[in-house]
């Protein structure tokens, strides 16, 4: 469900192209020297702001702004991303894990130094189930879904309430251990609820704006400049490092390359602070200094092969596993793709669920000629046509091209591979699956929002066709129990049968976003999703 509404479609995630092969001298081009930093963090943005409500918001850049601007009941800790407390100090889950009760901090105000409360929650929840287009995000509540779908008309029966000022409660339809992580997005976050009932839409105006984070609006021009100052009523106002913020809103990644050069940015790239070019990455690449200010960092996006298991000879287990045994990813990412991205053995990403040593399946050629001779094609001999079909784009080819070769090279077997235009390649997708077919996916490290949300069976997308009762059993189990180590192995056990025991599909790798970061900018690091964390940075 989260994977939907963090604008990362599946399959059609724009990713950075790192494979620059534009030869050139080494240069030791310098940035402009300037005063290091003025006494604030200067951020580009790579979309107009359209609206502050959190219950509207839809771009990296609107989500980057709320991240600063409003409080949620939780969040994930930018560096293991488990699920932390913020608004919520704490919370319980009952026994048979259908009611969650939240603990509130009782220092958190409104910039006008009115209290934040259950209250609030409670009416942003009524709200957002009968205004917000990221209504199903609230599904797993108790009529939530029959109340967004006009089957149930009583706000009063959705399954949250207040118990009192600073404890709220939520009743679940079914069990979900995912739950905490679900409640750190902004659909379950507090709204001032007298000054959007008095303004209206105008609510979000600069002069009506009432807000709960660690920063504040103070200007706002559109499509040109924002500027964030600390939060005097922030309940940690002490800890913020960084008194002011001051957002760029940039129209191509070349400008903010140029600001960024000339001293008049802080920070380039990832998904809110314009991703960098291939023509940037170049410039970077032959640029000694610039080298020295790149960051490549996770973003929870994990590239694969799926295979359409119903259709021969990908109904084959063998055939399958020879497959994915014929293929180099180090040497796709070194030589193919010239990618700072990480080779992955497993579909979900290790912060999702932590692997058990030597999941999956290694590039080993020997092994992988001896699955395919036991198959019955000895040498390649007598194997059917293969078809690997691809969204248009220039990597998406360069990457089917090389396992292509990869595969004729160890197996000796043929593949003929497709690029389709995207509304075709997702009917294709959906209508008649090709043996082998490239994806996508993006999403919170939760592994539920991996493992069944893409592969169960009868609930999942599935795009594979398989029917695994055992991994079934698997994922549903892990998704209904609160219990986090029990959660880990459940999806531990899932997670090899999928890469592994039944090789269903091909985990080419898991993403990285790169980043130019000044010297200056002190405890920064990237969260992928959600915003960052700009309270815990500093300047030198």
């Amino acid at each position: 469900m989260i994977a939907k509404i963090l604008n990362w479609m599946p399959i059609v995630v724009i990713v950075i192209l790192f494979n620059a092969c534009i030869s050139g001298d080494e240069t030791t081009e310098s940035v402009v020297e300037q005063p290091k930093n003025p006494g604030y963090l200067r951020l580009p943005l790579s979309d107009s702001i359209e609206t502050f409500d959190p219950s509207l918001i839809y771009t990296d850049a609107q989500i980057e702004l709320v991240e600063q601007l409003f409080l949620g009941l939780t969040d994930f800790d930018p560096h293991t991303y488990t699920i932390i407390p913020e608004l919520a100090i704490d919370w319980q889950v009952s026994q048979d894990g259908l009611v969650y009760i939240y603990q509130l901090r009782q220092d958190v105000q409104w910039t006008q130094g009115k209290p934040v409360t259950a209250h609030d929650i409670v009416w942003a929840i009524r709200r957002n189930i009968t205004n917000s287009p990221y209504a199903f995000t609230l599904y797993p509540l108790k009529n939530a879904q029959a109340i967004s779908q006009h089957e149930i008309t009583s706000l009063s029966s959705l399954g949250v309430r207040a118990i009192d000022d600073y404890t709220i409660e939520f009743t679940l339809e079914q069990a979900a251990g995912y739950f905490p992580a679900l409640t750190s997005l902004w659909t379950y976050a507090p709204l001032p609820r007298t000054v959007i009932e008095q303004y209206g839409d105008k609510w979000i105006n600069l002069s009506n704006l009432q807000t709960n984070g660690s920063y504040q609006l103070t200007l706002f021009q559109p499509d040109s400049l924002l500027i964030l100052k600390k939060n005097p009523n922030y309940y940690e106002v002490d800890k913020v490092q960084i008194a002011e913020v001051h957002y760029h809103i940039l129209p191509e990644s070349s400008l903010a390359f140029a600001m960024y050069k000339a001293n008049k940015l802080d920070i380039i790239g990832g998904q809110a602070y314009l991703s960098m070019s291939q023509s940037v990455m170049t410039s970077v690449k032959y640029n000694k200094n610039l080298r020295a200010e790149q960051y490549s960092v996770p973003n929870f996006c994990t590239e694969w092969y799926g295979f359409n298991v119903q259709r021969p000879p990908m109904d084959n287990l063998l055939v399958r596993k020879a497959i994915i045994a014929a293929i180099d990813k180090r040497n796709l990412m070194d030589v193919v793709l010239e990618a700072k991205h990480l080779p992955a053995m497993t579909f979900t990403q290790p912060y999702g669920v932590e692997p058990v040593e030597k999941t999956g399946i290694v590039f080993d050629p020997i092994h992988a000629r001896n699955w395919l001779a036991k198959a019955g094609y000895p040498q390649g001999k007598n194997f059917p046509p293969l078809f690997l079909v691809h969204n248009k784009s220039k990597k998406h080819a360069a990457t089917a091209k090389a396992i292509k070769k990869m595969l004729k090279h160890h197996l000796n077997i043929d593949v003929e591979v497709r690029s389709l235009e995207l509304e075709r390649y997702i009917k294709i997708l959906t209508a008649d699956t090709p043996h082998i077919f490239r994806m996508n996916w993006c999403a919170m490290p939760d592994a539920d929002h991996w493992l069944y949300e893409v592969f169960h069976p009868d609930k999942g997308i599935n795009w594979i066709a398989w029917d695994n009762r055992e991994f079934a059993k698997l994922v549903t189990k892990a998704r209904q129990i609160s219990d986090l180590t029990g959660r880990a192995e459940l999806y531990q056990r899932a997670e090899k049968i999928l890469t592994e025991t039944e090789a269903v599909i091909v985990p080419l790798y898991f993403e990285t976003t790169p980043f130019l970061v000044k010297s200056w900018v002190q405890n920064w690091n990237d969260k992928p999703f959600g915003g960052q964390h700009i309270r815990n940075w500093s300047l030198e």
